[in-house]
This record gives structure tokens, sequence and C-alpha cells, in this order.
């Protein structure tokens, strides 16, 4: 640690894929609210290239702020390199021009990344090479969060309620498109088409009719060329967050949520409504749900964040259907992480608030290894 005994965190943001702008809005607000007595920030963008740069430490920088000029990590800043091996040496930083100098060796790495390049286990794997602790799941839990496909195969493994779902990968769409579309058929209309790798509901499409299916793939396929195609399912949506345990204990949940999209506007719980019309969106706590069915939600969270051995934190999503099924949707190893996102919501209203979960957060990193684990 350094001299003041502060810890500390490179809060790690920004990133390659096309929620890079989510990623910059989430950093705001870890920015905003993380306890400055008890961490030293190093904010670290990835901008859209690939290029890690020393960012600047000025929250309102990386906000949302309603405008169609989106945050983004430029690559005008120092570029930064990490060291590898299991004894975590000091970044090193070159700004444009001149000598290269190291800064201090970071105790930790907050990743507030969204979709690939981030949260699927690739930046995972590098910390672990560099040998430096990180808040969050590990490189298999995060890799298979992120993939719906291998996640839905590892809940069904476990004997975890899902929806029916099927998979169109790119060779099968492009070799034999009419056996996928018929595959699609047999789910029944509508259904949902949406990249397999991707979140904050990028790229989804509700499908009514097969003349519609064609362009909805495509429109997947521009951000994942593997296309996860689900079934409607008529219910509610109900989110829980979980934190791993301290120590041996089992992960803590929270009383679920429940999303309620008004605006008529939008058929689904769609980008635009979660970052661009909050007026259109009611977030519900706690949810409506009967006694046993709020257990059953919980249970089921606590066991799918097990299932896919996760670490530090995750939001599962559910499906409360019309005859009283509980459904698990998908987990979400990196969820929406604002001051105003489900998760922290859920973890406020349960008695832990905004600064106190990115501490928790933390300090759940520090406590544990790097390597196998």
């Amino acid at each position: 640690m350094t001299s003041n005994s502060r810890v500390r965190v490179a809060v790690l943001f920004g990133g390659r894929s096309n929620e890079h702008a989510i990623s910059c809005a989430t950093a705001a607000g870890v920015l905003g609210a993380i306890d400055r007595d008890r961490y030293e920030v190093v904010p670290v963008g990835i901008s859209p290239t690939g290029q890690w740069v020393l960012a600047a430490d000025d929250p309102q920088r990386w906000e949302l702020d309603g405008t169609a000029d989106l945050p983004a990590v430029s690559e005008e800043h120092g570029r930064l390199t990490l060291p590898l091996g299991n004894s975590p040496g000091a970044i090193t930083v070159q700004p444009p021009g001149e000598v290269p100098t190291e800064l201090a060796a970071v105790d930790v790495v907050l990743p507030l990344l969204h979709g690939p390049f981030g949260e699927d286990g690739t930046v995972q794997g590098m910390l672990e090479l560099a040998g430096l602790s990180y808040v969050g799941s590990g490189v298999l839990a995060s890799a298979a969060g992120m993939d719906k496909q291998y996640m839905k195969s590892v809940l069904a493994a476990a004997g975890l309620p899902i929806g029916p779902y099927t998979v169109i990968t790119p060779r099968q769409w492009r070799t034999d498109a009419e056996q996928a579309r018929r595959r699609v058929a047999e789910l029944g209309w509508p259904v949902f088409v949406k990249p397999a790798r991707a979140g904050s509901s990028v790229g989804v499409t509700k499908v009514d009719r097969p003349g519609e299916l064609d362009g909805a793939v495509a429109a997947a396929q521009e951000h994942d060329p593997k296309v996860l195609v689900e079934a409607a399912i008529d219910g509610r949506e109900v989110e829980c967050a979980v934190l791993q345990g301290r120590g041996d204990d089992p992960p803590r949940t929270t009383i679920p949520g429940e999303i309620e999209v008004t605006g008529t506007e939008h058929g689904f719980y769609d980008f635009e409504a979660k970052y661009f019309d909050p007026d259109s969106v009611n977030l519900l706590w706690p949810a409506e749900l009967p006694a046993e069915v709020t257990e059953q939600v919980r249970e089921l969270a606590a066991q799918t964040f097990e299932a896919l051995g996760c670490e530090g934190l995750a939001r599962v999503d559910f499906f409360y259907t019309t005859d009283g099924q509980v459904l698990v949707n998908e987990i979400n190893t990196m969820p929406g992480f604002t001051p105003f996102s489900m998760f922290p919501m859920l973890w406020q209203r349960s008695g832990l608030d905004y600064p106190d979960l990115i501490s928790e957060l933390i300090e759940l990193a520090l406590e544990r290894p790097t390597g196998l684990r």
C-alpha cells in the first residue's frame, strides 16, 4: 500500500465494446462516491480501440448528460503498461513524446467494464497474469456469464429453471438459414433476438412474425456474429442483487425489485429506456410478490451465482410468469453500477449505501488470492 496507508485502487473503465459509454457513466458514479479517505484512486481508461491510458479523475467528465455526445476515453493522455508476473510491480506511463515514468503499484483493480473485451473474462485473465487483485468474478465465470448460450447451458445442467431458447451460429446462418428459421418458429411468436455476448439490451429486437426475423438477426449480428433467440415469457421482470459472502459464508441477496416499462414507445426494457428515457420506467422495490416467491427468487439468485462460480457481485434477472413459475433469465457479473442502476439501488434499500457498497467490493477483492482458488 502507499505510504499514507490508503489502498491504491485502479478504477478501470471504457473498453472496446459497444457499451463503452455506459462503462464511462458507471465510472462517473464510482469516482464521485468512493471513499477518498480510505482509497487512493488511479483512473485508468481503455479507449474504443483498446489503448489503456491514464484518465481524468473527474466524475462529470464521464457522465451521461442526456445529449448526443456520449462520454468516451481518448488516447491523448499517457499510455499505460501493466507489469506481468506474480509479484505486482508499478504501472508504466508513457506521455506522448516524453520519457516513460512509473506509478506506484496498485493494490486492487476495480474493472467497471461492460460487454466483450472487459466483462467476458479477457481483462480478468490479464489481471491474473499480472498478479493483481480485482473486483468481481474470475475468468471462467465472467466468460460464461457473458456468453448467454453457455450461461444457459450451465444453469440447465445445475437444474435451475430457464426459458426456451435457441442459438444461431454464424456458420449455421450462412449454410442453413432455413433450418435455423424452423427452430426459431418452434419457440412460437413473439421471440426476442439478441447478440449472444452483449448487454444493456444492445442489438435486441422483439420479433412478432416470421417476416421480421432476418432483419432482427442482422441487427444482432452487428454486435455479435452469434445470436440467441428466446421465447417471449408472459410475466413480470424481477431482479435480485447478489454479493459474495465473507469467508466461507454463502452469497448474500437482496429483496427482489421489479422493472415496469410504462412508456408506450418501448415494447420492452430496451437500451433507450434504460439510459435515456428514465420517465418511461418504474423501478419498484420491493417487488410485490408472495412471500414464498420472494424467498424462491433469493434462493435461485444465490444458486445461480454459485452455479457459475461467481465472485464479488452479480445481478440475477428473472421472469415471474402468469402461471406462478420463476425462471432465471440471465446473470450479469458486472451489472450497471451507476448510483441509479438497479444493483446499487437494491443494496441501498437493503441497508448498504453506494459508497459502502464500493468499499465492500474492494475489501472482498483484497481478501481473495489471484490464481487458482
